[in-house]
C-alpha cells in the first residue's frame, strides 16, 4: 500500500479501464439527456433552479440546458463546453453536436472492448471526419448570385431552425421577421443592432419588426410628445446636482440664508450645464443617469425631449443606430457627434409606453418586439429567434446551403462507409463506427417523432444509393420525403461545425486513461 500514499488522504485516482468507463458513461448520459430535444418533434425541458426565486426555465435549446447543469463528471464537462462553443460560433446545432459526440463515444466503447487501441480509433475517426466533410462539400448549393433564390434559401433555413423550437406554430411569420432583420445587417454578423424587446401580453403572432429603434422608456412630463428631424445628444453625465447633497458634504454656515445661497450656486451650475447642452442645437437629450426635476424643467422650456436612465445597452445601441457618440463633457460642441433621426414619437405596446426613433441613419438597425403569453414563453421565443438570427447572419456570409432532415448525415454516412471498405487494417472498424454514429442522428429524429426508426433509416439508406437523391425523414407525414420539395434546408457552416466539434470532443475524451481528483481543502474546526 506504500504506493497509494503519493496523494493526500482524500484524493482519488482512477486508472485505465475504470477511468475510461467513467468518462464514457458520463458523456453518454449527457448525450441521452439532450437527445430528446432533437428534431421538429423534440420535447422541452424544465430547468428549475434551487436558488431563492426558484426560477423556472422552459427550453429546447441544447446549450441552455447544458449551461444550467452542474456536472461533476469530467468528460461530461467537455460536452457541455462544445455545445457552448457551437452556440457562440454558429448559434444552432447545439443539441446535434452533443448527440453526435455521445454516439461517437458509444461506438468507441464497443471498439475498445474489442481490444482496439484508442489511438487507432482516433486516427480512424480523423479520416472519417475529413471524408464526411468532403462529401458535404460536393453536395452544397450556393445561390448567392440570385437574390430571389438566396432569400428563399434563407427563409427555408430560418423555418428549419425554428421548427424544432417553440415558435414552430408560427414559423412562417417568425422566419420572415428573422430574414428581414438579417437582410438589413447587410452582411455583418454583429447582432447588437437587432434589438429584441419582450412584452408579455397578446400572442406570439402579434410580434412584429420595427424599422427604427425602440427605447423602453416613457417620455417625461410637459415635454414634446413627438419631434420631427431630431438631433439627438446621447450622454452619460450626472444631472442631479441642483440640491446640496446633505450626505457627503459638511458645510458650516451662520444662518439659513447662507444655505440658500449655496443651493442657489448649485442651481446656477446646473443651469450653465444645461445651457451648454442646449447650445449643441439639439432637440432630444438622452442620458444614462438621473435628470432631476429642475434641469428637466429647463429642457422642457427649451422644447427639448429629455430621457433619463436609459439602460446602458439601450444607450450604446442608440448611439450606434443614430450615428452619434456618447458624450460626457459639453464644453466644445463642435467635436461632439450628434445622432439624427426623422421622427421620435411615443407608441403603446400592450400597456406600456415606449419611445420610437424612426428613420435612423444606420439603416441596419431594427427592433423586434416579441409578444407572448408569459415570461417563460417570451424567454424561450427570444432564444429560438436568437438561434435563427445567428444562423442566418452566418449564412449571409457563407452562403452554402444543404438540405436538412437527416439528409446530410445519410450522405456523409454513405461516403464514410465506402472509405471503410477501402481502408486496410484496424482503422476500418473505427471508420465504420463513425458512419454508424452519423446514422444515429436521423434515427433519433425519427424516434422523437415516435416513428419506426429502424424501418425509416433502412429505407433512407436504400434511397441514398441512387444518384442525386434528396430523401430525408419527413417527420410530419412519418415517412421518407423529398427535402427539396418540403423546403427543409440547413446552413453548411452549422453542419461543418457540428461534425468537426463532435469529432474533436470525442477524440479528447477517448485519450483519457486516468482521472485524478484532488483532495478537498480541509476546514479547520474552529470551535
Amino acid at each position: 500500500m506504500a504506493i497509494e500514499r503519493i496523494f493526500k488522504d482524500e484524493a482519488s485516482e482512477e486508472k485505465g479501464e475504470r477511468a475510461r468507463m467513467a468518462s464514457f458513461v458520463g458523456a453518454m448520459a449527457i448525450a441521452d439527456l439532450v437527445k430528446t430535444t432533437l428534431g421538429p418533434k423534440g420535447m422541452d425541458k424544465i430547468l428549475q433552479s434551487t436558488g431563492r426565486g426558484r426560477e423556472v426555465t422552459v427550453t429546447n435549446d441544447g446549450a441552455t440546458i447544458l449551461k444550467s447543469l452542474h456536472i461533476d463528471n469530467a468528460a461530461a464537462k467537455v460536452l457541455v463546453d462544445i455545445s457552448k462553443v457551437q452556440d457562440d460560433e454558429v448559434g444552432d446545432g447545439t443539441t446535434s453536436v452533443v448527440v453526435l459526440a455521445g454516439e461517437l463515444l458509444r461506438e468507441a466503447e464497443k471498439l475498445v472492448a474489442a481490444k482496439i487501441h484508442p489511438m487507432t480509433i482516433i486516427s480512424g475517426y480523423r479520416m472519417a471526419a475529413e471524408c464526411a466533410r468532403h462529401a458535404l462539400l460536393q453536395k452544397v448549393v450556393d445561390n448567392k448570385e440570385d437574390a430571389e433564390k438566396f432569400r428563399s434559401d434563407l427563409m427555408r433555413i430560418a423555418m428549419t431552425t425554428l421548427s424544432s423550437k417553440i415558435l414552430c406554430q408560427d414559423k412562417d411569420h417568425f422566419a420572415k421577421l428573422a430574414v428581414d432583420a438579417v437582410m438589413r445587417l447587410k452582411g455583418s454578423t454583429n447582432l447588437e443592432s437587432i434589438q429584441i424587446i419582450k412584452k408579455p401580453g397578446g400572442s406570439l403572432k402579434d410580434s412584429f419588426l420595427d424599422e427604427g429603434f425602440i427605447l423602453d422608456k416613457k417620455i417625461g412630463i410637459g415635454q414634446p410628445k413627438r419631434i420631427e428631424n431630431a438631433n439627438i445628444l446621447v450622454a452619460n453625465t450626472a444631472m442631479d446636482t441642483d440640491k446640496v447633497k446633505i450626505y457627503g458634504a459638511r458645510v458650516r454656515v451662520d444662518s439659513m440664508s447662507k444655505v440658500a445661497q449655496i443651493e442657489g450656486a448649485e442651481k446656477e451650475k446646473m443651469r450653465e450645464k444645461v445651457q451648454k447642452i442646449i447650445a449643441h442645437g439639439i432637440n432630444c437629450f438622452v442620458n444614462r443617469q438621473l435628470i432631476y426635476n429642475f434641469p428637466e424643467e429647463l429642457f422642457a422650456d427649451a422644447g427639448i425631449l429629455a430621457i433619463e436612465h436609459a439602460d446602458f445597452d439601450g444607450i450604446e445601441r442608440l448611439a450606434l443606430v443614430t450615428g452619434g457618440e456618447i458624450a460626457s463633457t459639453f464644453d466644445n460642441p463642435e467635436t461632439v457627434k450628434l445622432g439624427h433621426c426623422k421622427l421620435i414619437e411615443e407608441i403603446m405596446i400592450g400597456e406600456d409606453k415606449l419611445i420610437r426613433f424612426s428613420g435612423v441613419e444606420m439603416g441596419q438597425a431594427c427592433t423586434i418586439v416579441l409578444r407572448g403569453a408569459s415570461h417563460h414563453v417570451l424567454d424561450e421565443a427570444e432564444r429560438s429567434l436568437h438561434d435563427a438570427l445567428c444562423v442566418l447572419s452566418q449564412t449571409v456570409n457563407d452562403s452554402r446551403v444543404l438540405f436538412g432532415g437527416g439528409w446530410p448525415e445519410m450522405i456523409m454516412a454513405k461516403e464514410v462507409d465506402e472509405l471503410a471498405r477501402k481502408t486496410p487494417g484496424k482503422k476500418s472498424h473505427a471508420i465504420e463506427a463513425f458512419s454508424r454514429a452519423l446514422l444515429a442522428i436521423p434515427t433519433i429524429i425519427a424516434d422523437n417523432a415516435g416513428l419506426d426508426s429502424a424501418e425509416l433509416v433502412a429505407q433512407l439508406r436504400a434511397e441514398h444509393h441512387k444518384e442525386g437523391c434528396n430523401a430525408g425523414i419527413d417527420v410530419i407525414s412519418g415517412s421518407v420525403g423529398d427535402m427539396a420539395e418540403l423546403g427543409i434546408s440547413e446552413a453548411f457552416k452549422v453542419k461543418q461545425a457540428v461534425l468537426l466539434s463532435a469529432t474533436e470532443a470525442a477524440e479528447m475524451i477517448l485519450r483519457v486513461d486516468e482521472i485524478i481528483t484532488c483532495a478537498p481543502r480541509q476546514r479547520e474546526n474552529r470551535m
